[in-house]
């Protein structure tokens, strides 16, 4: 019996401890010459402005979303039509928006790769269609974008290339999306549209320029990547609120969680790049495309490089005093933008082969030696494993795997020093996101 014991002991050791080789070959699939040629595809549109020409085969945001709408078609194609793929759009008006020139249509491209247990959870990765010059209002002016932002669509459209040769139990959008430097039109829509549907998104992966290594304070880093989340969801009740005073949780929202995910996806599986973990939901005072689904409860963060260009970004084409400013092809490094498309791809593959994350998860052992955590079971896993961590550590650096049960103590361990959350973990060895304790349990 006790032989028996070990072996099977070593057995889950063995299977949640190892890693898996097709998220190795997921990452040598990503291409940098294909991202390059996209990015240069869409810099040949001219200008890629919200409010500019639709109607143009060869010029404007019409020609570059039809363009990436036939890139999708041609991916589903490839995967016998694993793809649907469509426009969602709203219509935004001139009035009450200071940045919207005219009355125009805010058009997204989506492609949904489905499910094959769990059709309505979605990861979400998207990059912007749009690009802008020094005025955003300005929709004639040639503004290429390269950077900002046909590195994170042409690294958008990539992941869909490698991913659409998989099956996944959940589903993974891929997306464009639009209006984004004139007040993040096309995510609000999008996120709108998700909520009406019954869309159960557990993850979005904003990317937002990941092309640029060469930074305006003087560093070149082909390795650092920054990853912002918020600390708690912007939905959150005056309850929670209340409650995080006495138990803890304010760096413990989802968004951050799922943070947290993509800093250890990265950290397995391509350990030479560097995550950073940004504590905010944006650049200081600015926002990105993940933020209106924050604002509905959705968890999402943002993907992008290190050191910013700011003589790039958001500039007219010209030379002045002796610096070249433009967002131009000539800028972007393809295979650091290869890098941090592997890095949401691998994230995506991790998250849509894992059982959904374990529901009601409470916590109990005040006053006691020991940490209690019960939770309600999910369809798919086959155990969880509990993880803690230093009330000051960014990560979860601490875990055990406890089998296939739906309560554990943790004989020794004092609730007061740790925070703590709980993993589903699925057949082959994949996790949900760590869910931290939304509850008290006060009898065990």
């Amino acid at each position: 019996m006790k032989k028996l014991s070990f072996l099977l002991f070593f057995t889950s050791i063995l299977t949640f401890g190892q890693t898996d080789q097709r998220i190795y070959d997921i990452i040598n699939e990503v291409s940098a010459d294909r991202i390059k040629k996209d990015i240069k595809t869409l810099t040949e549109f001219g200008t890629r402005n919200t409010f500019s020409d639709t109607i143009s085969n060869t010029r404007g945001i019409g020609a570059a979303r039809r363009w990436i709408k036939s890139e999708f078609e041609s991916i589903s194609k490839n995967c016998n039509n694993c793809l649907n793929v469509f426009y969602q759009k709203d219509l935004v008006t001139k009035k009450g928006n200071r940045r919207v020139p005219h009355d125009a249509w805010i058009v997204n491209v989506v492609a949904v790769q489905k499910g094959t247990k769990f059709p309505n959870r979605y990861i979400i990765m998207s990059g912007d269609i749009d690009s802008r010059a020094s005025n955003t209002m300005d929709f004639k002016t040639d503004a290429p974008g390269a950077n900002d932002n046909a590195s994170g669509m042409a690294g958008t459209i990539e992941a869909a290339r490698v991913l659409s040769k998989y099956k996944f139990e959940s589903s993974i959008i891929y997306v464009g999306l639009s209006g984004e430097e004139q007040g993040l039109f096309g995510g609000a829509g999008l996120a709108r549209y998700a909520k009406k549907k019954g869309w159960n998104i557990i993850g979005v992966l904003n990317n937002d320029m990941i092309g640029n290594i060469t930074g305006v304070d003087g560093v070149i880093d082909n390795r650092t990547f920054r990853i912002f989340s918020e600390p708690v969801p912007a939905n959150e009740t005056e309850r929670q609120l209340r409650a995080r005073r006495f138990y803890g949780g304010e760096v413990d929202g989802i968004s951050r969680q799922l943070a947290r995910y993509t800093h250890k996806m990265t950290k397995t599986y391509m350990p030479e790049m560097n995550p950073m973990m940004i504590y905010r939901l944006d650049r200081f005072g600015r926002g990105g495309h993940h933020r209106p689904f924050n604002d509905l409860g959705f968890a999402g963060i943002r993907i992008m490089e290190a050191h910013e260009n700011y003589t790039q970004q958001h500039q007219d084409i010209r030379v002045e005093n002796g610096i070249k400013y433009g967002d131009t092809f000539e800028h972007v490094n393809f295979d650091y933008a290869k890098k941090l498309t592997a890095v949401n791809a691998i994230t995506m593959a991790n998250l849509a082969a894992a059982p959904p994350a374990p529901k009601n998860v409470g916590i109990g052992g005040i006053v006691e030696a020991s940490a209690k955590l019960q939770w309600d079971k999910v369809e798919g896993a086959v155990g969880y494993k509990i993880y803690w961590r230093d009330t000051t550590s960014p990560t979860w650096d601490n875990s055990r795997y406890v089998g296939d049960v739906s309560r554990f103590i943790l004989d020794g361990i004092v609730i007061d020093n740790y925070f703590f959350g709980v993993a589903a973990v699925g057949k082959d060895g994949h996790e949900s996101v760590v869910v931290f304790p939304s509850k008290i349990v006060r009898k065990w």
